[in-house]
């Protein structure tokens, strides 16, 4: 009798642990869904066909920056910039202003109204075009095809105990050999994402262990995250003062952008 009650009580045990643990356990991409309703939705965004904004890209410790104006079309994610200042990314070596674009195909590049023809400035072109059009739009795609969603339970910062989702790509649907990974924050009262984690294989960091830390500005029904603090970790794993400030200013929507428009032309 005693061991058939140490049996019943030890199963017991077990199911009400274990039905503890299925509680804790979340769906990642209900929670994807929910911050991107948050944001006000993609088909929100969307509708205000393309945007115009003042770009400041500066690592403030160095006092080096790039500053740009940045067109997009979201319909086939045209991506356009004028720099009038660039010292960290773009043609960081000459004078004078710097026109990209990105037709959704191919990119160019011009330097003071002189088209560019060298493999590496037009590649470099290429992967800030499509890397800036992405940053801007991020928060909308995390659940575009290709992508998977892992829970990875709760932490506390702040006093928030924000709940952690893995997101991660098929390079099968991507088509890229190396894709960006991203351990988000997510907070469980506003639904937005406060900060997150990021790897960068282009540059050769292939874990996520850059941080982000994010802050939005309200907008035609839309949560935009117009500035942004990026952190790396130290030899401790410690984050210090930020390294890079990303910050988007003077933002217009709607402004009747044609593919001429965002052109070198």
């Amino acid at each position: 009798m005693k061991n058939g009650f140490t049996t019943l009580f030890l199963f017991t045990f077990l199911m009400v642990t274990s039905f503890g643990l299925r509680a804790q356990e979340k769906d990642p991409t209900q929670l994807i869904n929910e911050m991107e309703a948050a944001m006000g939705g993609w088909n929100k965004l969307y509708a205000l066909q393309d945007v115009e904004f003042h770009y400041d890209y500066a690592y403030p410790g160095q006092g080096l920056k790039d500053v740009s104006t940045e067109r997009y079309i979201f319909e086939g994610e045209h991506s356009w910039a004028k720099y009038t200042r660039h010292q960290i990314n773009v043609m960081k070596e000459t004078e004078g202003t710097v026109v990209q674009c990105y037709n959704g195909k191919g990119a160019e590049v011009a330097l003071n109204g002189k088209k560019i023809e060298q493999p590496e400035v037009v590649g470099g072109a290429y992967f800030l075009r499509k890397a800036n059009y992405f940053w801007f739009v991020m928060m909308f795609k995390l659940d575009d095809p290709g992508t998977s969603h892992r829970y990875l339970g709760t932490e506390s910062l702040n006093g928030i105990a924000y709940d952690k989702v893995a997101v991660s790509y098929d390079a099968t649907v991507t088509g890229k050999e190396q894709n960006d990974a991203y351990v988000l924050y997510i907070n469980p009262k506003t639904k937005l994402v406060d900060q997150f984690l990021f790897s960068l294989p282009a540059m050769g960091v292939n874990e996520p262990v850059l941080k982000m830390r994010v802050e939005y500005t309200e907008m035609h029904g839309l949560q935009l995250p117009l500035k942004r603090y990026a952190y790396q970790p130290g030899p401790d794993g410690k984050y210090g003062e930020a390294f890079l400030v990303q910050t988007s200013t003077q933002v217009k929507f709607n402004n009747g952008f044609e593919a001429k428009d965002l052109s070198l032309d």
